[in-house]
């Protein structure tokens, strides 16, 4: 019976970053339709679930960081200029390391009048 608490107290602490470790990153770049990085596009990240929203712009090199995230599974798309890229979905974060993703901003459509 101690060994499993034991057991559930470590799992416990293991999932709260800043406990026994800093948590994952999420990281990656947003690219337009050429291929280029895009500045100042609007990156969402929730957990696959749908739950725990957060959003963060890219830097000058279309770089995008959501730090110290707990271990498990996330859903991320951006957003720039009127366009959204596709949801990137079930992306694994680990504990202590760093997961890429790279989003692509499809060509902005014109609507005919």
């Amino acid at each position: 019976m101690k060994r499993f608490i034991f057991v559930l107290l470590m799992a416990a602490i293991t999932a709260v970053p800043g406990i026994a470790g800093d948590g994952g990153t999420l990281a990656g770049t947003v690219l337009g339709p050429s291929g280029a990085p895009v500045a100042g596009a609007r990156v969402t990240s929730q957990n696959a679930d749908g739950q725990h929203p957060q959003a963060t712009l890219t830097n000058a090199q279309g770089r995008y960081f959501f730090p110290q995230l707990v271990h498990g599974l996330y859903d991320v798309r951006a957003y720039h200029d009127g366009v959204w890229s596709e949801w990137k979905h079930n992306i694994t974060v680990y504990t202590g390391k760093q997961t890429e993703v790279t989003l692509i901003l499809p060509r902005k459509t014109v609507k005919a009048k």
